[in-house]
């Protein structure tokens, strides 16, 4: 236990005679059956248990926006107690204001984890560093555990947990329990100049206080992970109120229920820009990843369903030489994509911590997924070699009873294994925290991508083969164009809902769509002509049969189109994503600031509070 002064101030003390049963939500604040007062927490190796009678209850934050001066106090304590590096912190201080002089307003906004009763953090982790431990209602991580995939950044609405790209993981707010545990508040609290933060039991009102809202201007719709966080903000505000960050939101308030929604703030005008340069970003080797492993599910599972169902073309491709080749492409492909996957962790070497939490994360069911698709496409490829012809020039022939079978159990599988991943892939970014992804869309995009993708390199592999040996790739291409037409249509109908449903909604999904149709809306509007024109090309050519040097110049520029229209569409999967994050200030938390500091050396310095992208 950490030793406490004599002297300790009262307003330092945790007091809560008096709790409530359930929260609002209707959950039993008492997290363990009456009379057990939990486990030890093990703080610094002390295996003793605080004599705090609620230690089994749920806490929470109190923030009195009203009181909030933008001192930053909290920030420095904070810091302070976990020996933060400058560019970390568990807790930050942004604000919203509005009005015009002389009545303008500015509202301070102090946050950190919210220790949530549904904490997406913790089932999201596939690494199951996240506890949420019934001793004060704490959701703990272990940054030791944690290999630095960000995923917790992705899926949690308020920014709590902080992806250290020096160190190569993940930390965060862990409520002070050390203090709590001797029966002191956060050091957060404690440092609050203004008397904004409290901490206690959650549900009870503090001293001097009258309400315990759940929700104020700027915060994120708390239905998504019940945080244990309440407010006070009895001051009137402007009924729009903006971000001083880069973020092209601000809030409106609504009249059906009263609340504060997002909306665009058009702060970047209405101008359409390429900004090509742009769409490189941290989340390239999850370009690579997602464009590869769906190009891989697609070219195995195109060749050997339509194999399986008799269609002629595809049976000659099976009975080719070229047919282990192609197994072996879809399986380097997706090798590659895992490889890719893991250059994107803050500490690759630990990439098998990533099947830690098959049970919960989406993550480690994608991962999972992939493998058994290798697995089972691995075996597929290895029964179906005595059929090949190359295999046979130097083994001679090899009658195996029930190899057949075999093959064809294994490529089911192998298929199963594949359609698994491809879906959890999709799971993965189904993430309220993140509207502009979390939409019917992603899956048709991804399904897309695999189809088109995936017969793309099929005719690769293919063509070249059967026009050497005058074999009929004409018919190959043709088998293979209703594939990747079918891709193209399937993400078209994406698109087209996908930009119906971001601009009428009131969340930060619109948001990206203003960025998408402004600063990359050259880039956009090529890539959404570019779909449709490929569609038309692959079907005009496969009609007119086409063949000669001039069928395949054509067929090449229309692989070049897709290729290019695949890179340019899921780079803006990534850069264009706007979370439900609490606003920053004009520096600190400003990713626009964060960007300019990179860009201009200025990170380089530790004390600017910008860590330079390490990978």
């Amino acid at each position: 236990m950490i030793p406490t002064r004599a002297d300790e101030p009262e307003y330092a003390k945790l007091k809560d005679p008096v709790t409530a049963e359930t929260s609002r939500y209707g959950t039993p604040i008492k997290l363990t059956p009456v009379g057990d007062n939990g486990v030890s927490l093990r703080v610094n190796g002390d295996c003793g248990i605080g004599d705090n009678p609620n230690r089994t209850k749920q806490h929470a934050f109190h923030f009195t926006a009203d009181n909030c001066i933008g001192c930053h106090a909290c920030e420095a304590a904070c810091s302070e107690k976990n020996d933060l590096p400058p560019h970390l912190s568990f807790r930050s201080v942004g604000y919203v204001e509005g009005g015009s002089y002389p009545n303008f307003t500015r509202m301070n906004i102090s946050m950190a984890c919210n220790h949530c009763e549904e904490p997406v953090c913790l089932k999201g982790c596939p690494t199951r560093a996240y506890t949420k431990h019934p001793e004060y209602g704490a959701v703990i991580q272990d940054p030791d555990i944690c290999f630095g995939c960000g995923y917790c950044t992705w899926v949690c609405p308020y920014n709590a947990p902080q992806l250290d790209p020096v160190a190569g993981q993940v930390e965060k707010c862990n409520m002070c329990v050390d203090r709590l545990e001797v029966g002191l508040k956060p050091a957060c609290v404690s440092a609050c100049v203004g008397n904004a933060l409290n901490f206690g039991v959650v549900e009870n009102t503090p001293e001097n206080r009258e309400q315990i809202e759940t929700q104020i201007p700027g915060f994120p719709d708390p239905s998504i992970t019940r945080p244990n966080i309440r407010f006070q903000q009895v001051k009137t505000m402007p009924r729009e109120v903006t971000r001083t960050d880069s973020m092209p939101v601000k809030y409106h308030k609504s009249n059906v229920d009263g609340k504060y929604k997002p909306i665009v703030d058009q702060k970047n005008g209405v101008e359409k820009s390429w900004n090509v340069g742009r769409l490189s970003s941290r989340e390239n080797p999850l370009v690579i990843f997602t464009l590869v492993t769906q190009a891989a599910i697609g070219l195995f599972g195109v060749n050997f369903l339509g194999s399986l169902f008799g269609i002629e073309a595809f049976t000659n491709i099976a009975n080719s030489v070229m047919y282990v080749p192609l197994v072996i492409v879809a399986l380097g492909l997706a090798a590659l994509g895992l490889f890719m996957s893991t250059t994107h962790l803050g500490k690759p070497l630990r990439f098998y911590r990533g099947f830690n939490n098959w049970r919960h994360s989406p993550v480690s069911r994608e991962g999972l997924g992939v493998v058994v698709f290798m697995t089972f496409a691995g075996l597929h490829m290895l029964a179906k070699m005595p059929e090949n012809a190359i295999v046979q020039s130097i083994i001679g022939e090899l009658a195996i009873p029930g190899l057949a079978t075999f093959a064809k159990v294994t490529g089911v599988l192998g298929v199963v294994g594949s359609l698994g991943g491809l879906y959890y892939m999709y799971r993965c970014y189904r993430i309220k925290a993140r509207p502009y992804w979390n939409h019917w869309q992603t899956g048709t995009s991804f399904v897309g991508m695999a189809l088109t993708l995936g017969s793309l390199v099929a005719a690769v592999l293919t063509v070249p083969y059967f026009a050497i040996t005058g074999g009929d790739y004409v018919a190959v291409l043709q088998a293979l164009a209703p594939a990747l037409v079918a891709g193209l249509v399937l993400e078209g109908i994406g698109l087209i809902g996908h930009a119906k449903g971001m601009t009428d909604a009131e969340h930060e999904g619109t948001v990206s769509h203003y960025i998408q149709c402004t600063t990359f809306g050259k880039s956009y509007i090529l890539r959404n002509c570019l779909i449709p024109l490929n569609a038309l090309a692959a079907v005009a050519l496969a009609v007119s049969g086409l063949d000669g040097w001039l069928g395949l110049m054509l067929w090449s520029g229309l692989a070049l189109s897709l290729v290019v229209s695949a890179l340019i569409g899921r780079a803006l999967f990534y850069v264009l994503v706007v979370p439900t994050t609490m606003p920053g200030a004009f520096f600190w938390k400003n990713k626009g600031f964060e960007d300019h500091a990179r860009e201009i050396g200025l990170a380089a310095n530790p004390a600017v509070g910008v860590a330079m992208h390490t990978h």
